[in-house]
């Protein structure tokens, strides 16, 4: 089963609504604590995502021999609810509310040069994954130290989260960003976010899920341990743009802290395209398999990941 062919598994719009008056009224932790009991029974009553992170947890022990990431039932709830809080953090932000002073860049180098990059109004490629949560990352665009906020590019399933997406857009405080659904993806998009990169915006875009709009343009990578099938379309976008192109992951932490992983991707000058492309493929990879490293219970693929390539 691929990620889109998934049912949307949030809780209504009333009741995310719902949730929205608790955090006004009553704060975060509120919220938190009603959602402790939301995931509980979105964990026991969905077998589909149960037995899907309990098959992804097996795969990520046998290659992290991480204890905490045991494939067991506790664990396997421990990750659909830090999900959940993951969506806390997302609707925190999208209202305004969440805090840059949160996100502890790992590379102070590398947040020292992207800020530079951004203000002397250079664009940039932010390739991410769903591993931790890059949402909290809309802080760090929005903060005082830019000279002008960038405007900001996402990629965004049109018919995933279609309920949370519409709730996160009633709440959210407005921002400067152009949403691109990943079914539609075309040669006018390209020429569109070019242009767009070209004159100092930035855009992010998932490279670890097979787009929903061309499933059969992949490429084949040892994964965890596993043979997967990746975006090859993602790719070859970011190299087609001819910008600065970032793997970036936020990973949190404790006090609902998160840490940022930043790694500029730098084409080698002696290689060709196709060789620079393929290097591109494998050192995100390489990153993104740290990032699960680094936390076992935030990758958030509630599908069959890895089974779909036996």
């Amino acid at each position: 089963m691929k990620w889109y062919e998934l049912k949307e598994q949030a809780a209504g719009e009333k009741r995310l609504m719902a949730l929205w008056f608790v955090y006004k009224t009553l704060g975060k932790r509120a919220v938190q604590f009603v959602t402790i009991f939301v995931a509980f029974f979105a964990f026991s009553f969905s077998k589909v995502v149960r037995n899907f992170t309990l098959k992804n947890l097996r795969v990520i022990y046998s290659f992290t021999k991480d204890k905490s990431a045991r494939p067991c039932l506790f664990n396997a709830y421990r990750l659909v609810l830090n999900y959940a809080f993951s969506l806390v953090d997302r609707m925190e932000v999208f209202c305004g509310k969440f805090s840059a002073e949160k996100l502890d860049f790992k590379d102070k180098n590398q947040e020292k040069s992207v800020i530079e990059l951004l203000n002397a109004g250079n664009g940039a490629l932010f390739i991410c994954s769903h591993v931790g949560n890059v949402e909290v990352l809309r802080a760090f665009i929005n903060d005082a130290r830019f000279v002008t906020n960038p405007h900001v590019n996402i990629f965004l399933s049109e018919s995933q989260c279609r309920i949370f997406n519409g709730f996160l857009k009633k709440i959210r405080k407005e921002t400067r960003t152009t949403a691109f659904p990943v079914e539609k993806i075309s040669v006018d998009t390209a020429i569109e976010l070019k242009e767009r990169l070209d004159r100092g915006e930035i855009a992010f875009i998932a490279g670890d899920r097979v787009s929903a709009g061309a499933p059969n343009v992949t490429f084949r990578a040892d994964f965890l341990g596993e043979s997967v099938d990746f975006p090859l379309g993602t790719f070859k976008l970011a190299q087609l743009m001819e910008t600065n192109v970032y793997f970036i992951t936020a990973i949190k932490t404790k006090n609902d802290r998160y840490d940022v992983y930043l790694r500029p991707f730098v084409p080698d000058s002696e290689n060709s395209k196709s060789e620079n492309l393929k290097k591109m493929c494998d050192e995100y990879i390489a990153f993104i398999e740290r990032s699960v490293m680094a936390a076992p219970l935030q990758f958030y693929h509630f599908y069959d990941l890895f089974s779909e390539n036996e």
